[in-house]
């Protein structure tokens, strides 16, 4: 009596349909980070020798807070940037 409390029911089909989805999504996911991360090694990291560490991090504050958030082409709008899609849109007051 005592095993089959401590046993969990088998999981019913839809819930390994939306495990299995979760597993993909998680590879997916991990995929974008490290080609992310793969790029910004190439466009930043390697392209100077640092003197301390505090560069790098810095270095690396102001790739992703000035040039990747503000200036790359988001599909969200319209593949174009942040700051051409605030210029471009326009500010209805009702």
């Amino acid at each position: 009596m005592v095993e089959a409390a401590r046993s969990s029911p088998r999981p019913r089909r839809e819930e390994r349909v939306d495990q299995a989805r979760g597993e993909f999504a998680q590879v997916r996911d991990t995929m974008v980070v490290e080609a992310f991360g793969s790029r910004m090694q190439v466009e930043l990291l390697d392209r100077r020798r640092w003197r301390t560490r505090i560069e790098p991090a810095n270095a690396i504050f102001e790739y992703l807070e000035i040039w990747h958030n503000r200036r790359r082409r988001h599909s969200a709008l319209g593949w174009v940037s942040p700051i051409e899609f605030e210029n471009n849109s326009k500010i209805v007051v009702v």
